[in-house]
């Protein structure tokens, strides 16, 4: 690691420990908006050992339902290594950590449950697959806070998904006002956290460490997730930190994401979303379980249908001041057929390592993306490419970045692409032009700045575009 990237590093970790840092109020139980003393429920009043061995699952349960019986409140986890099974939180009850507690997932698969999936969810019938350690239905204002600890131990499920994915650790649907903060979370056997058809989620100081998808959540069709805040958060996942599809509304903000997937891997349409001064890098500290790849892909992949078919519009997209180190690519937007997107503006984005594909937006729909700014950034590539990849013509995306006839930017079947006070280097010479664009409406490139490759003649190729504006493009 070159010394410039260890001050990056070190200084973006320094400002998140001040963020993810418990404050005093904390440490003592009583954070901002948790419950008077008088309405705490402390599990070892409903039997709760909390030795790790016995079976605390139904003590929990009582004092949850005791909690929400009484209005609501706080339940209590003292110091101890609590051993459970399902876990269902009810509307007004605050599950509150505290400093040495440890909710332990069980490894009998069978002391696990779903939450009740709306019908309308695809997902719906998946039954099983949506098991957890920490459930929710239907419910509203719900807080998991605290600085201890959420151990999915690895319950591991030969029958599950991959022959290996076990119960999510944390796993609502169909609810509204839930907080998340403070806490950290381990070993996941699937998803850390995951949500559906739920609205007013707060996700803040949370650390999260192995298991597949750190934050994973969806709507529908009909029924998107709002108001999603995600900010502060620690990701060392395996699989992607972020991701899912139908979203309205949300903030992803001051995180560190670290992966052996994708940093954030949008599956269908989202408005509105928003990703801010995030640090994206690789390699990925914890494996990809199912095929132990530890190289990061994409910092960013906005790909709406990339799983299955989706409808509905990718649209008001901004990522702001965002820092990426050794990433398959920074960003890459596809959209397939039935899929739409309006405008996305890309800005203050610094990356290095970039060590397989271009930035990239494409449509391989029937319809252009209408407008994609990318404004005042530094990207590094790895370079080392191939002429021939030019005049091999491009294939449509399966899930993942792959290899493209030009080393910084490809635009396919885009109505309007501006770069903007843009700086592209090499790490070595690449054979393939800079920018490669093809039906493109209007292209238009403004203080662009990059290496002259010897042998490559055009360094901006161009195939079917209406409209190519250059204004300063020179040497860095």
């Amino acid at each position: 690691m070159s010394r410039p990237w260890q001050i990056i590093l070190s200084t973006f970790l320094l400002g998140l420990a001040g963020l993810v840092g418990p404050s005093e109020a904390a440490e003592q139980g009583q954070a901002d908006g948790l419950p008077a003393p008088s309405h705490v429920f402390d599990v070892r009043h409903y039997g709760a050992q909390g030795d790790g061995i016995t079976l605390d699952t139904a003590a929990l349960n009582q004092a949850i339902e005791a909690c929400a019986k009484a209005g609501g409140g706080q339940v209590l986890l003292p110091p101890g290594h609590y051993l459970s099974g399902t876990v269902e939180l009810r509307s007004h009850v605050v599950l509150f950590l505290a400093p040495g507690a440890t909710l332990m997932g069980t490894t009998n698969l069978a002391d696990y449950r779903p939450p009740a999936a709306p019908s309308f969810m695809p997902q719906a019938g998946y039954g099983n697959w949506h098991r957890g350690l920490i459930v929710a239905a239907n419910a509203e204002d719900l807080t998991i806070c605290g600085t201890g600890t959420i151990d999915g131990q690895k319950v591991f499920n030969p029958k599950g998904e991959e022959h290996m994915r076990g119960p999510h650790t944390i796993t609502f649907a169909g609810c509204h006002g839930v907080t998340i903060r403070d806490v950290s979370i381990v070993d996941s056997a699937n998803y850390a956290i995951f949500f559906q058809v739920s609205d007013d989620v707060e996700v803040r100081h949370v650390k999260i460490t192995g298991g597949w998808d750190g934050v994973h959540y969806r709507g529908t069709p009909g029924r998107w997730c709002h108001n999603v805040n995600i900010s502060g958060c620690l990701f060392s996942t395996g699989d992607d930190a972020i991701a899912g599809d139908y979203w309205d509304n949300s903030v992803i903000s001051g995180c560190n994401l670290n992966s052996s997937c994708n940093g954030i891997r949008l599956i269908g349409p989202a408005r509105h979303l928003i990703v801010d001064h995030c640090l994206f890098y690789g390699p990925g500290l914890q494996p990809h379980r199912s095929s132990g790849r530890s190289n990061m892909l994409c910092g960013i992949i906005l790909q709406p249908g990339a799983w299955d078919k989706t409808e509905g519009l990718l649209d008001d997209v901004w990522i702001a001041n965002c820092t990426m180190r050794d990433v398959a690519s920074p960003v890459t937007i596809w959209t397939r057929p039935g899929n739409l997107a309006g405008r996305i503006t890309i800005s203050g984005l610094e990356a290095t390592g970039v060590y397989r594909s271009a930035l990239s937006v494409e449509s391989w729909s029937d319809s252009p993306i209408t407008n994609v700014v990318l404004r005042n950034a530094h990207i590094e590539f790895a370079g080392g490419g191939r002429p021939g990849l030019v005049g091999e013509g491009v294939q449509p995306p399966h899930v993942d970045a792959r290899e493209l006839p030009a080393w910084a930017v490809y635009v396919r079947n885009v109505a309007r692409f501006t770069a903007e006070d843009v700086r592209f280097s090499l790490a070595k010479d690449d054979a393939r032009p800079m920018i490669f664009a093809d039906t493109v409406e209007r292209l238009t490139l403004d203080a662009v700045r990059f290496p002259r490759v010897p042998g490559v003649t055009n360094a901006v190729m161009t195939t079917r575009v209406g409209k190519l504006e250059l204004h300063s493009i020179d040497e860095p």
